[in-house]
């Protein structure tokens, strides 16, 4: 065998490694969660089986751009966020013509826009609502979450409660919900600037937590700081367990151009710590660094995650629900009996409407979702952007 033979032959040796290499890299080699298939993570007893209902999907509501965070008012009256800064109404299950609302300075060049919204826990008392939205200041971008007033059959902005949050085109975050203290929790994305998230000067890549007035509880682990953990790429689900009262989250992981494509993540937040974004992402661990529950490569893209609470769906009561934007579909995660750690997780069958962005539950127990087909990543079908209902199938 001559030279060149064997300097050709370790030319191509070279490439198949670099190639399964960047393939592994990409995720390529791993398995997509299908339908109905059931993954176990810990060998931990989990919750009693108890019959399924089986469930029938209904459509609510069609035609609409990107919605991205819906709230109830009452049985039949549904606010909800479409991200190029509408605020829209459903009555009695009519979509109402003209929206509530517009935010004029929303930023709409990509992922931002208008985002989460929430209901003040006196709601009823003071018809307070809270939302998050990106907008431009001298070609820079930020998130600011205002706080509106609903009355009379109309919506004002009352006043902002914290601003300048880092934004960007991508990860901009930015979930809201009110924990079991009564506090206003924001979740923040990293702005594409990864190394904010390890930055206690900076709002980017945190779970934030303020009162409802805007101002800094004195038990926040910063003192006079929002920041209640650290270390997030871009977090866009939160929600309490209603047995611990623990919170969890969902979040993006890389995307290649900034680590590994996949490593997105169901987290157990705790107050103070942190999650170690951009330092580890994936498996990967470091002392004093806390690791995810779950982690998800090839990445299925959590954009939502609320526990159900409702007795409509014995087989979901207290799981963690998970919307998810790539993986198309909503994840079904159970914890373990102590609630602690996931016990197992599936993708719930005949969900097959694309892209998964919110997820929450009405007064009745009935689960709402939205598709997020016209984001510029989806294959757009008829009709879409579109929000429906899981109800119980007719028997």
């Amino acid at each position: 065998m001559n030279k060149s033979k064997i300097i050709f032959g370790l030319i191509v040796f070279f490439l198949v490694v670099i190639g399964f290499t960047a393939a592994n890299y990409l995720g390529f080699f791993k398995k997509d969660l299908g339908p109905g298939e059931r993954r176990i993570i810990h060998s931990v007893q989990e919750a009693e089986n108890v019959p399924p209902v089986e469930i029938m999907i209904e459509k609510v509501a069609t035609n609409l751009f990107v919605p991205w965070s819906i709230v109830f008012l009452s049985d039949s009256h549904i606010l909800f966020t479409e991200r190029n800064g509408s605020v829209r109404e459903i009555k009695n299950g009519e979509l109402e013509d003209q929206p509530l609302f517009v935010f004029k300075e929303v930023s709409t060049q990509s992922e931002e826009g208008l985002m989460g919204m929430a209901l003040d826990p006196e709601f009823a008392l003071n018809g307070k609502i809270y939302m998050c939205l990106a907008y431009s200041n001298e070609n820079t971008l930020f998130d600011k979450v205002v706080q509106m007033k609903y009355e009379k059959n109309s919506l004002e902005q009352e006043k902002v409660l914290i601003d300048k949050i880092p934004a960007a085109q991508f990860h901009a975050g930015c979930r809201l919900g009110f924990g079991p203290d009564k506090m206003l929790y924001i979740t923040t994305g990293d702005a594409t600037d990864k190394e904010i998230a390890q930055d206690k000067a900076s709002l980017g890549g945190k779970i934030l937590r303020i009162s409802s007035d805007g101002s800094i509880p004195s038990d926040n682990p910063i003192k006079n700081s929002p920041i209640y953990s650290l270390g997030h790429r871009n977090p866009q689900g939160i929600d309490w367990d209603p047995v611990s009262g623990n919170l969890f989250s969902t979040e993006h992981g890389p995307s290649v151009f900034d680590g590994p494509a996949g490593g997105d993540e169901i987290n157990f937040i705790q107050k103070g710590e942190n999650y170690g974004w951009p330092i580890v992402s994936h498996e990967k661990s470091k002392d004093g660094l806390v690791s995810p529950l779950a982690v998800f490569t090839p990445a299925v893209a959590p954009a939502s995650g609320m526990f159900y609470k409702g007795d409509m769906f014995p087989q979901f009561k207290n799981h963690f629900l998970v919307g998810l934007l790539k993986g198309e579909g909503i994840l079904d995660v159970n914890l373990s009996s102590e609630r602690m750690q996931i016990a197992s997780y599936q993708k719930i069958p005949d969900i097959t409407f694309g892209r998964i962005r919110e997820i929450t539950e009405s007064p009745d127990g009935a689960i709402y979702f939205t598709t997020s087909n016209r984001d510029g990543r989806g294959k757009i079908n008829a009709g879409d952007d579109m929000i429906y209902k899981i109800v119980p199938k007719n028997e």
